[in-house]
């Protein structure tokens, strides 16, 4: 009886993601948008319409084939497969304009898309060359994936039932008790901040173009921009200023703006991760300036300027940049370049737009560690714990966590050791390749120029790879593997009993 549950609840999987897809044929369309104020853009509109007619297609396939009653609840297992199906398809089919224009070949399309919607804002492609309905897709490529594209679909069509896709993506924090209402109130605080940056961007001095797409980009942690010096580009401290404003927006956790909404400035004072951040910008800023921009800028204050700016950029996982890296190693600027990676390894907050180890995790570590010299001065019998904050919600540091804390911090130096080793493979020095994929891994965007279109495919399958893991942030990924050779694994195993029985 059970495989026969087992095969039901996979048609109620892959009639979700189905579901999911023929939703996601409108969100390839809406690039052409462009099109009413650059009416020319409309002569690139038909990758875009092919890309979302195989989406369509695609979804409707499965839609109708498995015909799945509307509210089903998922678990977490299961949510976890849909996270990764629906990611590895929206990649492909996000990457299909870029293959249907011209504009990449298949593998470097794939690695574009995967920095979209990945929110890393690695590029292969030439933003003074490509027409404005692919920058546009880009922007909102990051911008979809920074709020968590598959939480936003999902939550119209399972309602309170999508609970277990919601923490399979990785989001720890229910604004509120019904999934379908914590994600509209995610979508309202992102809004509003995109639709502020818009403005004050044009207050700074970008036109629209440029105001529309940064603004969406810089608040999902993202980087791509549509000039090829990046922010530095503009050469201004207002850009830059409202750049830093949206980038720390980005990285905080959506249950901490919440809070902020919500005006309970006493439970928001007690998250540690606003105060470790904070903390770290201020620790690495002057040495930045110290050993690296002093040599740079011709000024205290251009330094200052430069190394705020790269620091939270870092820090917060976006990835634009007011300086040149490329050439940081030939000028024997190693320290600058090892600062810059383990901001960059650190990550921001949990729940929010950004990558890396995630200050979360970080601060748990800390006052875990806090325990530990606690106890050692307690007697033997005494019971000693901590807390730690997340939005509004305490929590316990327990078993579960520190599991958690370890598994994550494990697999990630693993990936980190394998990938930057397969690029230092390729001729890299050492500190280059280091940069480079904890740039990819922690979802950032910086780049010292080893990622570029004559980059090797080796180097950009292994990026690539690494964008998603980091992303997905491991545990979703082996969850939703380990279920599925799990029930592959029993099936078979059936099959062969009743096969030996016969």
């Amino acid at each position: 009886m059970y495989p026969k549950a087992l095969k039901k609840r996979y048609k109620v999987i892959f009639g979700y993601i189905g579901e999911l897809f023929v939703y996601f044929s409108v969100a390839l369309l809406t690039p052409l948008i462009i099109g009413i104020w650059h009416p020319e853009e409309f002569s690139n509109a038909e990758p875009f319409i092919y890309a979302a007619l195989i989406s369509f297609l695609f979804g409707m396939a499965f839609k109708l084939w498995l015909k799945v009653k509307p509210g089903t609840p998922l678990s977490v297992q299961e949510g976890a497969i849909i996270v990764v199906f629906v990611w590895i398809f929206g990649i492909v089919f996000s990457a299909l304009p870029f293959v249907f224009g011209n504009i990449l070949n298949f593998s470097q399309a794939i690695f574009e898309s995967t920095s979209g919607w990945t929110t890393t804002g690695l590029t292969l492609v030439d933003v003074t060359k490509i027409p404005r309905v692919y920058l546009v897709w880009r922007s909102l490529m990051q911008f979809l994936g920074g709020a968590g594209f598959a939480i936003i679909m999902m939550s119209a069509i399972l309602g309170p039932g999508g609970f277990g896709l919601y923490h399979a993506e990785g989001r720890i924090d229910n604004l509120v008790p019904n999934i379908k209402s914590s994600v509209r109130r995610i979508l309202l605080i992102y809004f509003t901040y995109a639709i502020g940056g818009i403005i004050a961007y044009k207050i700074a001095g970008m036109n629209w173009f440029d105001a529309f797409n940064h603004s969406l980009t810089a608040l999902a942690t993202g980087g791509f921009s549509t000039r090829a010096g990046s922010i530095g580009e503009f050469n201004s401290v207002a850009i830059e200023t409202v750049t830093i404003v949206l980038m720390i927006l980005g990285t905080t956790g959506f249950g901490i703006h919440y809070t902020l909404w919500k005006g309970n400035f006493k439970a928001f004072a007690k998250n540690g991760e606003p105060k470790l951040m904070g903390l770290i910008l201020l620790f690495f800023t002057p040495m930045l300036m110290s050993t690296t921009f002093n040599m740079l800028a011709a000024s205290s204050s251009s330094s200052f300027r430069l190394a705020v700016f790269q620091a939270v950029s870092a820090l917060t996982g976006t990835g634009f940049s007011t300086v040149d890296f490329t050439n940081w190693a030939s000028k024997g600027l190693f320290t600058g370049l090892y600062l810059l990676t383990l901001l960059m390894i650190f990550g921001g907050d949990m729940d929010s737009t950004s990558g890396g180890l995630k200050q979360y995790r970080l601060y748990a570590l800390i006052k875990l560690i806090g325990l530990e010299i606690k106890k050692f001065f307690l007697p033997k019998n005494a019971v000693a714990v901590t807390e730690i904050w997340k939005g509004e919600k305490k929590r316990y540091i327990d078993s579960n966590l520190v599991k958690e804390i370890l598994i994550v911090f494990t697999m990630y130096f693993l990936t980190y050791t394998i990938g930057t080793g397969i690029i230092s493979a390729y001729g890299y020095s050492l500190a280059d390749s280091a940069f480079e994929f904890a740039s990819a891994l922690s979802t950032v965007g910086l780049s010292v120029g080893i990622t570029r279109p004559d980059a090797p495919l080796g180097i950009i399958w292994t990026e690539t790879i690494g964008m998603f893991l980091g992303r997905l942030e491991f545990l979703v990924v082996i969850f939703g593997i380990t279920k599925m050779f799990k029930d592959a694994f029993y099936i078979a195993t059936v099959r062969k009993r009743k096969a030996t029985e016969v």
